[in-house]
């Protein structure tokens, strides 16, 4: 293929993602009740399975009721003449993202296959399916904990008691899929660490090293994104510390692939020669 035949398959690439995103946007626009009411205004209420889960954790460790969340007695309002309109229209694009993603990820992988070898090619394939199941892992990791924990610690904290919450739409809006689609991001982070380590940017050596640094940064979200007990930062930390571990695992993995490639062409020249 020349380099316009190549622009023009990507430009199909795109079109087809952005048409899958949009019919995925659509569908959630018209399901509004379903992802307003169930979905995205679900954290608000104090029957909300993250936190009845804590509620039993905490009975089941002998807290009594310390884990269980106080009532959420903030309200939301719109003050903007077209906010709730808006706010319906960003919501559908995440939802619609969201559900289209492992299509997008299937189409970028259309666009690059025929330039790989069928080696890789059958590596890439399986990394495609591995992105979409962290993808999907943060977003589940992002709403059903991240989310519900910084609504319950911001909506309930007050600097006094003659201050009300009053939240802004946007402002609710904006914390819940931002938690939620940016926890899906950080989740690939496993797969961000094996492209540098394929690349030569970074090795298991230095994960190592900055292992401490990355667990005290780790903690010190949690402990501003959980209530004031050991226990929900360590249900916040502890996933995203294995996640780093298990960078640290496919790192040493791909190092010692590249090292047995590299010694497998070292051995292979003097035949040749």
């Amino acid at each position: 293929m020349t380099f316009l035949e190549h622009l023009e398959e990507l430009r199909w690439t795109i079109v087809r993602s952005a048409i899958a995103i949009a019919v995925g946007m659509l569908a959630c626009f018209l399901a509004k009740d379903l992802v307003f009411d169930r979905i995205v205004l679900a954290p608000r209420s104090s029957s909300f399975i993250t936190y009845r889960g804590f509620c039993w954790l905490g009975n089941r460790i002998g807290l009594g009721d310390t884990l269980c969340p106080t009532e959420l007695t903030f309200s939301l309002q719109n003050i903007s003449m077209s906010g709730q309109f808006f706010t319906h229209l960003m919501v559908s694009f995440v939802a619609g993202f969201i559900l289209a993603f492992p299509y997008v990820l299937w189409e970028i992988w259309r666009f690059i296959a025929p330039g790989l070898h069928r080696s890789e090619q059958g590596s890439m394939r399986g990394l495609v399916a591995f992105a979409t199941v962290l993808f999907l892992l943060g977003i589940g990791f992002g709403y059903f904990l991240l989310a519900p924990l910084s609504i319950q610690f911001f909506g309930t904290y007050q600097v006094s008691a003659e201050v009300q919450n009053t939240i802004a739409l946007d402002s609710y809006i904006a914390m819940v899929t931002s938690v939620t689609l940016w926890t899906g991001v950080v989740f690939e982070l496993p797969l961000l660490i094996l492209f540098l380590t394929k690349a030569g940017i970074l090795g298991p050596a230095v994960l190592r090293t900055y292992r401490k640094h990355a667990f005290v940064g780790i903690l010190v979200v949690s402990a501003i994104l959980t209530p004031p007990d050991v226990v929900s930062q360590l249900i916040v930390s502890g996933p995203l510390m294995l996640l780093y571990e298990f960078g640290i695992m496919i790192s040493v993995r791909a190092q010692r692939r590249m090292e047995r490639a590299a010694a497998s062409r070292n051995v292979q020249r003097p035949d040749q020669a």
